[in-house]
């Protein structure tokens, strides 16, 4: 299988429901937002039913691991029992980091739907995931990269 990095697809039956699982990751990351946190939300869904859904909260926990990512990871493992996401689709509304996209290889998720591209470098190798059999699509959703960035603007006026 090939991985696909990509901007926009035209596949409409599933463009309207990538967008409403969108933006419930979202709303996830509104909620990152309010609380100080860098605003990032994600969503698991199974059989177009969700799973699990989780912010970042690694400033209100303390706890470097507290990526919105990892969260919708333990969370829908302990939702269906088992540790094996790989009918599931990732949805989170920034590019998985290098930790975060280590959780969801070991938790065999094939798909992942980002809303905007990370400007940190990425780590993982590009290779490793084609041979796993992922799927990547960057939704470019405007709303997930102003988000952070009225997130930051507001961290450098303080």
């Amino acid at each position: 299988m090939l991985i696909f990095i990509c901007s926009t697809w035209n596949i409409s039956g599933d463009l309207i429901v990538n967008e409403k699982f969108m933006d419930i990751a979202y709303k996830e990351a509104l909620k990152s937002f309010e609380n100080d946190e860098i605003p990032v939300g994600c969503v698991i869904v199974k059989n177009n039913v969700i799973i699990s859904k989780a912010h970042n909260c690694k400033e209100s926990k303390n706890n470097s691991i507290m990526h919105a990512e990892l969260l919708a990871v333990d969370r829908a493992c302990k939702k269906i029992g088992n540790w094996r996401l790989d009918d599931c689709i990732l949805y989170t509304t920034l590019e998985p980091c290098m930790m975060c996209m280590g959780a969801i290889v070991e938790s065999r998720i094939k798909f992942i739907y980002y809303g905007c591209k990370s400007k940190n470098e990425q780590m993982y190798d590009v290779d490793k995931l084609k041979k796993n059999g992922f799927v990547i699509f960057n939704m470019d959703v405007d709303k997930c990269s102003s988000i952070l960035s009225d997130f930051f603007k507001n961290k450098r006026k303080k």
